[in-house]
């Protein structure tokens, strides 16, 4: 089959072949095709020099908001991701079962980037989250939907990976922890895993955690105090190492108010590395502090994690949690999705939730993207 496109002669950085290589990429039929210096163009072939650039698989944002224009907190997915090198963004429970198809027919389908989500087991998902208006949806008990929410992702396996839910104080409030046991009741009926939302306490970190399952993803799981994985004393809590023994997932979501400085470097300095890096981007945070993925991927690079560390939180370990093995990736075969970055070097004024600034000696920034073997590039 002639190549449709290649990526001529750039820094391929791909952790999931343990690929970090001046190569060419070539992709055919929306995939990629082959890995290898010197491969041969046809008439048709168009044919890029990424000489300059470092080539990683598509990112995937594991946690972002883009019901835009369904919800007060959506973004549009298609400009955030030209400007942040995503691919595949993961919306997290923006829509539930009652509103869910709207989300589907109306930005999904028309989408060019790819589009999954995981369903929020409340009727109409985060309906109450705005500059003025701050109403968590897990505080009323009438909202939660099991039985629809079943129906609902068993009808759409094809875009939704798994179910949301949102506890803590500002998400449950006097509810506690009875929506995330309810969520849990949806994952098990529909063999998908859960993705987990925490904030302040109650309930506690160490309670959420007990209730997930292997391949289960806790969000927010760098958080300040309250609520944070680290002791006082800078060390990793032991319900949060028995709980990654045992295959809980620990994903970043940064947003605004879900990431703090002092928290990950404790977790970094005992070794405790995120399994995911991701923005949780939505209205409330794309002017900052979060701005997007390739920020929020910046921000663990300046903190000592090895570049191949950091693109692997955004792509093979993202597709693992997903169970989707095709994105992620480019070993030919993989869906054709590609990013292309530059790592600048200077100085970056990097700011977490809580007011703390970095400055840090290297940005990650988006050159152009490959989606379905095509050039996507930024306009």
């Amino acid at each position: 089959m002639p190549f449709d496109l290649i990526l001529r002669g750039g820094r391929v950085v791909d952790p999931s072949q343990k690929l970090d290589a001046v190569t060419d990429i070539a992709f055919a039929g929306g995939k990629v095709a082959a890995v290898g210096t010197g491969l041969k163009a046809d008439p048709g072939t168009d044919v890029r020099d990424v000489s300059r650039y470092i080539v990683t698989p598509g990112l995937i944002d594991l946690h972002t908001h883009v019901y835009w224009g369904g919800t007060s907190l959506g973004i549009d997915a298609e400009e955030f991701c030209r400007l942040s090198g995503v691919t595949t963004a993961v919306d997290t429970g923006s829509a539930g079962p009652g509103n869910f198809a709207g989300f589907r027919k109306h930005v999904i389908e028309p989408s060019q980037v790819r589009i999954l989500a995981y369903l929020h087991v409340s009727h109409a998902g985060i309906f109450g989250f705005s500059h003025r208006i701050m109403v968590g949806e897990s505080e009323e008990l009438r909202l939660m939907n099991p039985i629809e929410a079943a129906k609902v992702a068993d009808a759409n396996r094809d875009l939704i990976v798994g179910i949301k839910v949102r506890v803590g104080l500002h998400s449950s409030g006097t509810s506690g922890i009875v929506p995330l046991d309810i969520a849990l009741e949806v994952a098990n009926e529909v063999g998908m895993p859960l993705m987990a939302h925490i904030d302040h306490p109650p309930p506690s970190y160490e309670e959420v955690l007990g209730r997930l399952r292997p391949g289960d993803v806790l969000t927010h799981a760098f958080r300040p105090f309250p609520n944070t994985p680290a002791t006082a004393q800078g060390t990793v809590k032991k319900a949060v190492l028995d709980a990654r023994e045992r295959g809980v997932l620990f994903d970043i979501g940064h947003g605004k108010g879900s990431f703090a400085f002092k928290t990950a470097r404790a977790m970094l300095a005992n070794g405790f590395y995120p399994d995911t890096i991701s923005s949780d981007i939505h209205q409330l945070c794309i002017d900052g502090p979060a701005f997007d993925q390739v920020t929020t991927m910046s921000k663990f690079l300046c903190m000592g994690m090895e570049l191949s560390d950091v693109v692997a939180a955004s792509t093979v370990n993202a597709a693992m949690a997903l169970r989707r093995p095709e994105l992620g990736s480019l070993k030919p075969g993989s869906v054709g999705d590609a990013t292309l970055v530059t790592v600048r070097q200077g100085q970056f004024d990097y700011e977490d939730v809580v007011g703390e600034h970095l400055i840090g000696d290297r940005k990650i920034v988006s050159e152009g993207v490959v989606i379905g073997g095509r050039w996507w590039h930024p306009n």
